[in-house]
């Protein structure tokens, strides 16, 4: 036993010294082989190690991405200084965590998917839980999906729920995060009466209502269009419909998870929600909304992570396009069928496609432009898919190319509105007529617009949200073919956000509560 005792700590001496050997060649940048830029920061490093470490930096150098050979490499989304943490933990398997830094590396070890730098960040926030903070500690686990911080955070809530509801996190809660905080069966209190006492609230509300289960409310059929999730400017969950006839926005049911970037459509009375970004990650998980019952619920994920994805219904399948894995753009396409609860791998596409718009027009998917990631352009190219021979070809081109369009269909005709090629925001708009192959310009939109929303209704092209480059926009826009004219709605949704679904009233009918009876609809 002795001598085995004494085999594991001569190697870890070993060990601890070629760690002090390699950390000594990488502070002298010795033999470096890249450079990391982040902001006004640079860090030289070594690709191997760092490989070796991180599964993001693994796919980027040792895949077919450009990065792979490129001898300076810029770190988007990461501060400099973090940066530097970071790489400097590579090195010496050591970080220190501090409430200063520990908001910005949880994210950046997301990121980098140094997966122990984000578990001691989470048990770091674990251990500072206290009444004053346990729900901005929450809705920051809920935003980097740390699923077990988040539990942990919500349980504290509850049972020091008596002294958070006298702090200002607590006063600054929506009505749903009240309501879904109070009606949990683990709070602690001193006296129930407590629990129905509305503080006293420092910004107004539109209401302050706990529902009894005998009360009564009048229910009638609402034909709505519905806006799920987004970027605002970070994935959200918020999910808002728009009543036709009130001219208003209100809020149904949040998804269980943030999410932006992902496809959206509605398919045999339900509608999906289908991979995108988490503010982490890239998912493969898939939601399903039901709006008789104001709910959503989980279905089988997809086989690939994909976020700026474009889905679209066919047959009986949904359709998952292209998309961003988080290390290379996809050419592969997978289908969902809701009868056998399964997805299933088709025909790849002829080009890597993320930010990439679909549309069906008499029995066939389109793909439009997007980012192929390779050649670092946008494209302008559109390919056909044919479910029948299980086969992609190109049709003729766009007149420019477009990444991040949005493409919705009217009258049997396949538009893209607005996307961008490169910093160049687009507010042209053209459409694709299929017997004749060929696209012409329409009028222009009111506003540049890429990563928005479309869909069609009565007759009309909506385009919904997006941004123009510089920020999220909350306006909506309609096109009338005939009279080749753009007019805004009168009403803004809540709050801007791109990168969001949407759907038509004339696919998607529920039964909400009347917008007469109360500022928004209550669950059943």
């Amino acid at each position: 036993n002795l001598e085995i005792i004494s085999m594991i700590n001569h190697q870890y001496d070993d060990l601890g010294k070629h760690c002090s050997t390699i950390f000594c060649v990488y502070s002298k940048n010795m033999l470096c082989d890249v450079l990391l830029v982040a902001g006004n920061v640079e860090v030289t490093a070594h690709k191997l190690v760092l490989a070796s470490c991180s599964p993001y930096f693994c796919a980027m150098f040792t895949g077919d991405m450009s990065e792979s050979k490129a001898q300076q490499v810029e770190i988007r989304d990461v501060d400099g200084q973090t940066l530097k943490k970071l790489v400097d933990y590579i090195y010496t398997a050591m970080i220190e965590v501090t409430e200063d830094n520990v908001q910005v590396l949880l994210p950046a070890a997301s990121l980098l998917q140094l997966m122990d730098v984000r578990q001691v960040c989470c048990e770091f926030l674990q251990s500072q839980l206290h009444p004053t903070n346990c729900l901005g500690i929450q809705a920051f686990a809920d935003l980097h999906t740390c699923t077990q911080l988040l539990n942990q955070s919500h349980a504290y809530a509850e049972q020091h729920f008596s002294e958070v509801m006298l702090g200002e996190e607590f006063m600054g809660l929506s009505l749903q995060h009240v309501c879904s905080l109070i009606s949990s069966d683990k709070l602690t209190v001193s006296t129930e009466e407590k629990v129905g006492q509305p503080p006293e609230h420092p910004k107004p509300t539109p209401y302050f209502l706990f529902r009894d289960n005998a009360g009564s409310y009048p229910i009638l059929p609402c034909e709505v269009m519905i806006v799920v999730g987004g970027q605002a400017p970070k994935a959200i969950r918020s999910v808002e419909c728009y009543d036709f006839q009130e001219d208003r926005w209100y809020q149904v049911a949040d998804l269980p998870s943030r999410r932006c970037r992902a496809g959206v459509v509605f398919m045999a009375g339900r509608v999906y929600a289908v991979g995108g970004f988490n503010g982490s990650l890239r998912v493969r998980t898939v939601d399903m909304y039901d709006g008789m019952r104001d709910q959503w619920t989980t279905v089988p994920s997809m086989q690939e992570r994909r976020s700026t994805l474009g889905a679209a219904v066919l047959g009986d399948l949904l359709y998952a396009v292209g998309g961003f894995d988080g290390s290379t753009g996809l050419s592969s396409v997978e289908a969902y069928s809701y009868k056998t609860n399964e997805w299933m791998f088709v025909a790849p596409m002829n080009t890597r496609r993320s930010s990439v718009g679909v549309g069906v027009v008499d029995g066939k998917l389109y793909a439009v432009g997007g980012y192929d990631g390779a050649s670092r352009q946008c494209l302008s190219t559109v390919e056909e898919y044919n479910p029948v021979s299980n086969q992609w070809g190109y049709m003729a081109d766009m007149s420019t190319r477009r990444s991040g369009a949005g493409v919705g269909v009217l009258s049997g005709q396949l538009y893209a509105a607005g996307g961008h090629d490169g910093p160049l925001v687009r507010k042209s708009v053209e459409v694709y007529d299929q017997p004749s192959n060929t696209w012409r310009q329409v009028c222009d939109m009111n506003m540049c617009r890429r990563n928005a929303g479309v869909c069609a209704i009565n007759g009309l092209l909506y385009v919904i949200g997006g941004d123009d480059g510089s920020c999220n926009l909350s306006s909506v826009e309609y096109y009338n073919p005939a009279t080749d004219k753009w007019s805004l709605i009168p009403t803004n949704m809540s709050n801007g956000r791109s990168y969001a679904g949407n759907l038509s009233p004339l696919t998607f009918h529920t039964t909400f509560l009347h917008p007469n009876s109360e500022p928004s609809p209550l669950k059943n």
